[in-house]
């Protein structure tokens, strides 16, 4: 399956080059140029992979690559002009998983991507070897399956949760047909009265 990437990239034409050469290299990709609206696509066309311009209007890179690494799961590329090893740093301090400097090498892009890529689908769980005795498959019912510390796909793949990632996985099903905004989601991942209520849903 291809890698699913988004760009984060207030430049158009830098961001049409980037869909343009990302999508002829194989690539699933959509872009935005801010934040807002990344947040916003994001919840309906989920990804693997984002990269993220620093200096962006509104809500800063920084802020983004933070968010999107303490939500998990994503692969985090910073292409900035930014080119101070202060800025380096702070972006590899924050999760960034690698920096690279304007004008980026289209090419060394894709290889970077395709090496993160690997392993990401390294670090993704095996499946389950067998379900409870008396419990519905999650193959066999074609749903999701959200327990308080786990999430099992419909081809019983399982992804174990910490409390946090419980709470935001479980907002997002009990939503999945609307937009959750930006201060819905900081609510419930670090809300300090948010409790766990459910043991087995299914979506």
């Amino acid at each position: 399956m291809a890698l699913r990437l988004a760009i984060i990239e207030d430049n158009a034409d830098l961001l049409d080059e980037l869909l343009a050469w990302l999508g002829y290299r194989g690539f699933e990709v959509w872009g935005s140029r801010s934040a807002e609206a990344f947040w916003r696509q994001l919840h309906s066309h989920p990804v693997d992979i984002v990269l993220i311009d620093i200096g962006l209007p509104g809500e800063d890179g920084f802020s983004v690559l933070s968010y999107l690494h303490e939500l998990g799961h994503y692969g985090l590329v910073v292409v900035s002009a930014r080119g101070q090893q202060q800025d380096k740093l702070q972006a590899l301090s924050l999760g960034a998983d690698a920096y690279l400097i304007k004008p980026v090498n289209f090419a060394h892009l894709a290889e970077t991507l395709t090496a993160l890529g690997a392993r990401l689908q390294q670090d993704r769980p095996a499946a389950l070897p067998s379900e409870a005795p008396g419990t519905a498959s999650s193959a066999a019912t074609g749903l999701w399956r959200l327990h308080e510390d786990k999430l099992i796909s419909p081809d019983a793949r399982t992804l174990e949760l910490t409390q946090q990632e419980y709470r935001l996985v479980e907002l997002l099903m009990r939503n999945r047909n609307e937009v959750c905004s930006k201060l819905d989601l900081h609510a419930c991942l670090f809300s300090t009265t948010a409790s766990l209520t459910c043991t087995a849903s299914t979506w």
